[in-house]
């Protein structure tokens, strides 16, 4: 008695792998070609790096991992840095914006408000002071732990802090690119 093969052939398989591979291989192409990059990817001219991030904590630490993970070169230390990202001021508060009928709050406006500048080595300005205003909705669940409400606010303060860290490595770029001999 034969036995059928229960899966394709692996010349096939690797066939198809390739085939696969291959077409998949001119995307790659265009969108290397056409300067496609990573959000949060940022490319810092030689002669403002290293980057230093002062201040500015969670937002701060946010983009200084985005600036490692992008492959920049960053200090610790502003008076070694070319390129100081300051993070002047980060604030963030909550109001209640609806009521059950007994009074309790179901649901919070979480607001984090994020002010920076970006200066050169020599203190040029190369993004002037701005500020970033994010909003998220939190509903609360009257019976849920106080705990737990804790912990998920904290995760929405992070994720607008990770969104916030993302806009100011976009506003950087955007400034970058205008600078005279930019590509």
């Amino acid at each position: 008695m034969a036995l059928e093969p229960c899966c394709p052939a692996p010349r096939s398989l690797a066939r198809r792998r390739l085939a696969a591979a291959l077409l998949a291989l001119p995307a790659v192409a265009v969108l290397g070609g056409c300067g496609f990059q990573l959000r949060g990817a940022v490319d810092i001219p030689p002669g403002l790096s290293p980057v230093a991030v002062r201040g500015g904590g969670l937002v701060g630490r946010s983009i200084e991992s985005r600036l490692i993970a992008s492959g920049v070169p960053t200090t610790a230390t502003p008076t070694n840095a070319g390129m100081v990202i300051d993070i002047l001021a980060d604030e963030r508060d909550s109001r209640v914006v609806a009521v059950d009928s007994n009074g309790k709050a179901l649901a919070f406006m979480l607001t984090s408000r994020v002010r920076f500048a970006v200066l050169d080595a020599q203190g040029v300005p190369l993004v002037e002071p701005q500020r970033l205003t994010l909003e998220r909705t939190f509903d609360d669940n009257p019976d849920a732990a106080v705990l737990g409400k804790e912990q998920e606010s904290d995760i929405i303060y992070s994720d607008m802090a990770d969104d916030a860290a993302d806009q100011v490595i976009f506003r950087l770029r955007a400034a970058l690119a205008q600078r005279p001999g930019a590509g």
